[in-house]
This record gives structure tokens, C-alpha cells and sequence, in this order.
């Protein structure tokens, strides 16, 4: 797979999977732009747009010629699916995935609007449980929809390892 033919990928996986750390990586590689979905998505004090707003947001968004986006947001991933040139898919473990996150909590990061910090509340438990229960909830919506766009490639990493070895093979051209 030549990752530089594509100039509109997405990147979806569960919470804690490596979105973010490919989305980068695949962006100081291929020179594409970066959009974040969890920066545009979250307003001050976690206020979330109106589905009407957000939606119109999506197809600003993938009205661009070309990005990486990175985040699930599984409401309206399939507009995403449309649009995109490549879908990478991180299907990891979920131990790893929960690592992941709490490696990461409370840690200023690029992938979240900087005016939020993380709390440790029930908010982040329903997180903690969206991750937990991903195989029989969001991973279903991302394999309903590769069946429906099978035509689009559709690339599934499995490991922390198959990432580090696709970002170490386009370094490498």
C-alpha cells in the first residue's frame, strides 16, 4: 500500500488505541493536514454542539481536499466513510487501549482543545465504559459500514507493533 496516493484518511479505533499518535505521525510523513475531531468537537466546560451544528461542522470539514482526521464520533463517522480515500482502523486490545488512556490522563495533549482539562469523574467512567464495550458497540457500527463502502481500502492494525512497522516503512520511501 503507497500511503501517498491517498490525501483523505481517517483514522478510527477504540479509546487509548494510537488515533492521535498515527494521525501525527502519518502527517509529518505525508505532509497532509491534521484534524483532531475531539478539538473541533468540545466547547468550553465539555459543552458538545447541537447535532445539527456538528454535522455541519463534518462536512466543512471533509469538504477539504485533503486531511487526516482522526475520532470515531460515531454518529456521523459515516460521512467520514464517504469522503475518505483510505480508512485506518486500530483494532487493538482493549488492556492496552485502557493503558493507553490512563498513561495519558491528565497530560496536556494536541488532540484535545486546550481549555479542557480531564476530570476523573462519571463522565470519564462512561468513557472508561464505551472503551471497555467497544467490540460489541462502536466496533460493529465500523465493520456494518466497511461492509457498505467495501470498495474504499481499508487498512486494520492490530498491534502497537503493526503501527510502528507501517510508520517505519514510510519513513523508509
Amino acid at each position: 500500500m503507497n500511503i501517498f496516493e491517498y490525501s483523505r484518511i481517517i483514522i478510527i479505533g477504540n479509546n487509548g488505541s494510537g488515533k492521535s499518535f498515527l494521525a501525527k505521525e502519518l502527517s509529518a510523513i505525508t505532509g497532509l493536514p491534521i484534524v483532531h475531531l475531539d478539538v473541533e468537537f468540545w466547547g468550553p466546560n465539555w459543552e458538545q454542539p447541537t447535532k445539527e451544528k456538528w454535522i455541519m461542522k463534518q462536512n466543512e470539514l471533509i469538504s477539504k481536499e485533503k486531511w487526516i482526521i482522526d475520532g470515531n464520533h460515531t454518529g456521523t463517522m459515516e460521512l467520514r466513510f464517504k469522503s475518505a480515500d483510505l480508512i485506518i482502523f486500530l483494532d487493538i486490545n482493549r488492556l492496552i487501549c485502557l493503558f493507553g488512556v490512563f498513561r495519558r490522563y491528565g497530560k496536556k495533549r494536541s488532540d484535545m482543545p486546550q481549555h479542557l482539562e480531564e476530570r476523573f469523574d462519571f463522565e470519564f467512567f462512561k468513557f472508561l465504559k464505551g472503551l471497555w464495550t467497544f467490540n460489541k458497540t462502536r466496533k460493529c457500527t465500523i465493520m456494518e459500514l466497511h461492509e457498505k463502502y467495501l470498495h474504499k481500502p481499508f487498512l486494520t492494525l492490530r498491534s502497537r507493533g503493526e503501527i510502528n512497522n507501517l510508520l517505519n516503512q514510510l519513513r523508509e520511501i
